[in-house]
Order: structure tokens, then C-alpha cells, then sequence
């Protein structure tokens, strides 16, 4: 039977920090907008008050609370998403529950607050889609920035010497 070595001295998966926050910054812009559509379509085209969920209290109406709140989620998103890479060995499966999660405690929230069936459906409605929107795209920019290497002897290209290739079976 085999013995069971020392894990491997080099990293297992490498990440462009780069991508990964140019993505998150564009997840938080897209974000944004998400919550300003949804707003206007639950308060102006549908005349439902909208139940207001825990915003951060920047700006003077709800759709610029509502955008802004939901561009730091989908920062903050990134955040987590660059520290789960740097620390846990599966990142994209513990940050698809980790948002997968907050995405379900902001959709209770909001169908737990004060106002009419029909307002609180709304506010859950657009705190859900703001939550898939993050998760998939902070969840595919992750994944595009990363990038696995396998273990092994780490040498310099040159190290390696010529590539032959297979020989011809015929």
C-alpha cells in the first residue's frame, strides 16, 4: 500500500485579481440597474408600494437606496468570492451557497416587513432577482479568473526539455 504524502508546496489555483474585480465592478453596475428596473416596474408601472427592505441610507429616494445597496452586495460579493479563493479549496461552491443563503434571508425579510401581501411580494420579487443576478455573475467572473494548476515539481518552461510527440500506430 501506498504512504500518503505531504500536499503538494505550490498553489493549487492562481487568481486574476485583475478580472475578477473589473467583473465585480460590473456585476455591481448591472446590479444597480436591476434594482432601479425593478423599482420602476413594481411602483410605476404595476402602482405597488414597494415594502422598503434594509437599505443602506444613502441617496433621497428608495430606487437610489435600492441601486446603491445592491452595487455594495455585489462588491461585497466580489470580496467574498476573492477571499474563498485564496482560502478554501472548492470557492465557487461555498460562494454559491454563501449567496444562495443571503439571497433566501433578504427575500424573507422583505416578506416579512410591514405593508400589503402584494407590496411585500413585490419587495421579495426584486430582492430575489438583485440575488440570482449577483450569484451568477460573481459566480462566473470567479470562475473565469481562476485558474487551477496541477501539483507537481515547479520548474521553468525551459526545464522540461523538447515535446516529442506519441509515435505513429498505424
Amino acid at each position: 500500500m501506498g504512504v500518503v504524502g505531504p500536499p503538494p508546496p505550490g498553489p493549487d489555483h492562481v487568481v486574476n485579481v485583475r478580472t475578477l474585480w473589473a467583473g465585480g465592478a460590473a456585476s455591481a453596475v448591472v446590479a444597480a440597474l436591476v434594482a432601479i428596473i425593478g423599482v420602476i416596474v413594481c411602483r410605476d408601472v404595476l402602482g405597488l408600494e414597494m415594502v422598503p427592505p434594509p437599505l443602506l441610507p444613502i441617496g433621497w429616494s428608495l430606487t437610489v437606496e435600492y441601486a446603491v445597496t445592491s452595487a455594495f452586495l455585489a462588491l461585497g460579493a466580489t470580496g467574498l468570492a476573492h477571499v474563498l479563493t485564496l482560502t478554501t479549496p472548492r470557492p465557487e461552491a461555498f460562494f454559491t451557497w454563501i449567496v444562495g443563503l443571503a439571497t433566501v434571508v433578504g427575500v424573507a425579510l422583505s416578506l416579512a416587513g410591514a405593508g400589503t401581501g402584494a407590496a411585500r411580494f413585490a419587495t421579495a420579487l426584486v430582492d430575489l432577482v438583485i440575488g440570482l443576478c449577483i450569484l451568477a455573475l460573481v459566480r462566473s467572473v470567479l470562475v473565469r479568473a481562476t485558474d487551477y494548476v496541477l501539483p507537481g515539481p515547479w520548474r521553468a518552461p525551459e526545464g522540461y526539455g523538447p515535446v516529442t510527440p506519441p509515435p505513429d500506430v498505424r
